[in-house]
């Protein structure tokens, strides 16, 4: 993981059609890792899965969870743009049934 940016925050939540398929799982982990390998724009990168929630306000309902970091808005709509990202989603989107992105810039 490289050193977080604040200037622009992109996370992502994805619920996968079948996520008990260990099967399934590996190959999104494994092209999702390809893809932020591939990155020329991605700054901090981190893949996460939901821990055992202790509280009420904790939504472990998703699957897989990816936060990564730019040092601009620019940046990021270039990493949306770039070739890496788009084999992504041509390898992945028939496992997820759900994503959800939440985009934020630094105060």
């Amino acid at each position: 993981m490289k050193e977080f940016d604040p200037n622009f925050n992109h996370t992502v939540f994805f619920w996968l059609k079948n996520p008990d398929s260990q099967a399934d799982r590996d190959a999104f982990v494994k092209s999702l890792s390809k893809f932020l390998d591939n990155s020329g724009y991605a700054k901090t990168k981190f893949i996460g899965t939901p821990p055992k929630a202790s509280r009420d306000v904790v939504d472990g309902s998703f699957t897989f969870s990816l936060m990564v970091s730019f040092e601009s808005a620019e940046a990021q709509q270039a990493y949306q743009d770039e070739a890496p990202h788009k084999l992504f989603i041509e390898e992945s989107e028939h496992l997820w049934e759900k994503v959800i992105v939440y985009d934020s810039v630094g105060i």
